[in-house]
């Protein structure tokens, strides 16, 4: 039933569930009686590693001036930005997080009576931020649970503006190599913008896979989308960008909350940049975790979605909701995916080896059990 508050709400908004974020594990630790230092969070698709040392040395540099605002317009991180990549400071748009931006492009860039674009089992934000300000959401259809990039082109009508395209994508892990998404772009129409989210790009290994940034000059209505939080190891601080032509950006910075990226978040990324061992370490440990989770389910015979990114989605069967249940008591949280339509699912982040080892045991031990409670209950 609606409240009086809810029903003052723009009607959007009145449609809206609240993002689900992976358990905490506090939160796990004190529902079950648990010690927080045996959980193993593998849920959010963090970075394993921990932070850099390089960043946490920004850190602690700033600490001091806490009382001051940040710089509004994160001059230093956005030359680092230029210098890694090639790309010009105007161009850019600081984010507290990328989905702070995928915000704003959509508050930008659409509005009610307009059509967002997006994949059936792409990233929740898109849904969300696109029926908040009132504009229609186009689901297409998902191949092989990813994009179907063809499919989308045909989506597009008079009344689309924005279309969203998650490479690699979140829940997935699905990827289109560089010829495919070149091939997508030049059949968008000029007037379409595209979000090209490259959250998880810096996983992918290999001269197959795009960078969207080298399609910018060629494209100017595409913008792309990146973060600090996944290989980069900041999630906690919330800081990510959108590169896009400057009159895209011109636009973007108009609505941009001012101070929107706090200091510590700037000086971390700022340095982080620099640190090219950390960046390698990361992908190498994620590319080792990930052969040792496709092998666990292959062993136990579980179906997956193969994945270009830091996490995996395994097929565990109708009971899904029961083993997530088992592993969390557990003492291991992974992110179940019914919510993105994916109910037989739970999607795992790659962790360090013997936290994938812990997920690995548990998961075999979670199956074995509820389907022995499941066959009983049936003869009965």
């Amino acid at each position: 039933m609606q409240t009086e508050f809810e029903s003052l709400a723009v009607r959007g908004v009145q449609a809206l569930s609240p993002y689900q974020p992976g358990k905490p594990i506090d939160e796990l630790a004190r529902e079950f009686g648990l010690d927080p230092g045996s959980i193993v969070k593998l849920a959010s698709n963090e970075n394993p590693l921990g932070p850099s040392p390089k960043a946490l040395s920004a850190i602690e540099k700033t600490l001091a001036d806490l009382c001051r605002y940040p710089d509004g317009n994160g001059f230093n991180l956005k030359q680092a930005l230029s210098e890694r990549y090639g790309i010009r400071p105007e161009q850019i748009t600081l984010g507290n997080g990328s989905n702070d931006v995928l915000e704003v492009i959509s508050r930008c860039f659409a509005s009610p009576g307009d059509e967002v674009v997006f994949s059936q089992y792409a990233f929740a934000v898109y849904p969300l931020v696109t029926q908040a300000i009132g504009a229609t959401g186009v689901s297409v259809p998902a191949r092989d649970y990813g994009h179907d990039l063809d499919a989308m082109v045909d989506a597009i009508t008079d009344r689309t503006k924005l279309v969203f395209v998650a490479n690699p994508n979140n829940p997935t892990g699905t990827v289109h190599g560089a010829d495919a998404i070149e091939a997508f772009l030049d059949r968008i129409p000029p007037r379409v913008l595209v979000v090209l989210d490259e959250a998880y790009c810096e996983y992918l290994q290999g001269d197959e896979y795009p960078d969207g940034l080298s399609l910018l000059k060629r494209f100017p209505n595409l913008i792309i989308t990146r973060t600090f939080s996944k290989a980069w190891g900041l999630a906690a601080l919330r800081v990510g960008y959108s590169v896009s032509s400057p009159d895209i950006a011109n636009v973007l910075n108009r609505v941009r909350q001012p101070f929107n990226v706090d200091s510590i978040a700037m000086a971390a990324a700022t340095a982080v940049l620099s640190d090219d061992d950390y960046l390698r370490r990361s992908c190498d440990i994620n590319a080792r975790g990930m052969v040792q989770m496709e092998s666990a389910f292959k062993e136990m015979k579980l179906a997956y979605i193969p994945s270009a990114a830091n996490f995996i989605s395994v097929d565990v069967g109708e009971y899904a909701p029961q083993i997530n249940q088992s592993l969390l008591e557990q003492g291991v949280i992974v992110r179940p995916i019914g919510g993105y339509g994916l109910p037989r699912h739970l999607r795992v982040s790659i962790g360090l080896p013997e936290e994938n080892d812990r997920f690995i045991a548990a998961l075999a031990k979670a199956v074995l059990s509820v389907t022995a409670d499941a066959t009983d209950g049936a003869e009965v």
